[in-house]
């Protein structure tokens, strides 16, 4: 018998009658028919309509930030904020090369190049002790112009976007001490992360400024949409005018003051946005209790289970576990693919994707470990919310 068969069994025994069981499949409870219908009838469709201030003022109450901003998805709101932040053509930013591939592309749509800093173990997020390793042995400060150059390249290092992996929090308040030590604005990439907590405070309400997404796949979804949250009212404003194509609002006049973006989130995705967060509450605390009812199988197996770190409260967006070496991962991949249940590494190293080989990297041993080992499980809601 397959020594992996158990852990299969009781997959399907957590999702009966789904075949193959999805890593994580969007449910749909509420009032998202009744809202939808609602803008049809009133052709209030696009990114002008109530339920787009209302999807931002619920996200906003929930998360604790001052301000929030739908956006088109979760790479665009990534690509905004970090041009708002001041991120500019010939720049370089500083993110983690454990992390999906948008965290990247976005650094690069703003003309920057992106520098890869080793993750921490048990956050799989970014290590503030290899962070401030890597900008002290490789930037230079200039206190007349307050900006971090990176003294190999001449760059200047504009930003830094570390990233929740899995929902897991990472120690953002260490990596942003550090990023004001050198005058270096955090964006915080927590695409994956709502309802997720650090030390009390929600993911994305540290740095400058948060980014949300609710791709089909993510903890609550709109079908495909994004989130920038902050306390910065300025911060805010501009992201409001720079997708929304900088228009200068007025009744008739075609107005627009600088090259923009339509990255605005639909009133129509926005409604199904505002269903789904009436009661996400329950979606987090089922999320919870299947986490839990993992953490107990696979205590007593040689399968690690992935748990929160230390001063966090997960949304455990997605279950993972640890094998021992790649081949035990590549083993567990196949068996459990072709037996009806779904279960997908953990990301490629970005500095291993060919357009990004050229980028500077620090010593990234965590990263590479996790590549080799960590898979993630089906971790959709299970059946009824309790």
């Amino acid at each position: 018998m397959n020594k992996y068969l158990k852990v299969t069994k009781f997959i399907k025994s957590l999702y009966p009658g789904q075949n193959p069981v999805p890593l994580h499949a969007p449910v749909f409870l509420g009032k998202e028919k009744e809202y939808l219908m609602e803008c049809i009838d009133s052709t209030f469709v696009s990114y002008v309509g109530k339920y787009v201030t209302k999807f931002e003022e619920m996200t906003a109450e929930f998360t604790g930030a001052k301000y929030a901003v739908a956006i088109v998805n979760g790479t665009a709101a990534l690509h905004i904020a970090l041009r708002i932040a001041g991120v500019q053509y010939g720049d370089e930013v500083i993110t983690q090369p454990l992390t999906f591939v948008a965290t990247a592309n976005a650094i690069v749509h703003c003309g920057a190049k992106p520098i890869f800093v080793d993750v921490d173990l048990d956050t799989m997020g970014m290590s503030p002790e290899k962070l401030n390793d890597w900008i002290s042995k490789n930037v230079e400060y200039n206190h007349s112009t307050k900006r971090t150059i990176n003294k190999t390249t001449g760059c200047h290092i504009s930003a830094i976007v570390p990233m929740h992996t899995f929902g897991f929090p990472c120690r953002i308040d260490d990596i942003v001490k550090i990023g004001s030590k050198f005058n270096i604005p955090v964006i915080e990439d927590s695409a994956e992360s709502i309802g997720s907590f650090y030390k009390g405070k929600h993911t994305g309400t540290f740095g400058l400024a948060g980014v949300l997404s609710y791709n089909g796949n993510k903890t609550i979804t709109t079908g495909g949409g994004g989130m920038i949250i902050t306390d910065d009212e300025s911060f805010a404003r501009n992201v409001k005018h720079l997708t929304t194509t900088a228009k200068i609002p007025h009744r008739w006049e075609f107005v627009h003051d600088e090259v923009a973006y339509n990255y605005r989130l639909t009133n129509l995705s926005a409604a199904v946005g505002v269903a789904q967060m009436e009661y996400i509450d329950k979606i987090l605390l089922n999320k919870r209790n299947t986490a839990e009812r993992y953490k107990q199988f696979f205590e007593s197996s040689d399968i690690e289970f992935l748990r929160e770190p230390r001063n966090s409260i997960s949304n455990y967006w997605l279950n993972s576990i640890k094998l021992k070496n790649r081949e035990a991962r590549d083993n567990f991949l196949e068996y459990v693919n072709n037996n009806g249940v779904m279960a997908r590494p953990i990301w490629r190293l970005m500095n291993k994707l060919e357009m990004y080989t050229h980028c500077q990297c620090s010593d990234i041993e965590n990263s590479e470990l996790l590549e080799n080992c960590v898979i993630s499980i089906p971790s959709s809601v299970i059946s009824n919310l309790s």
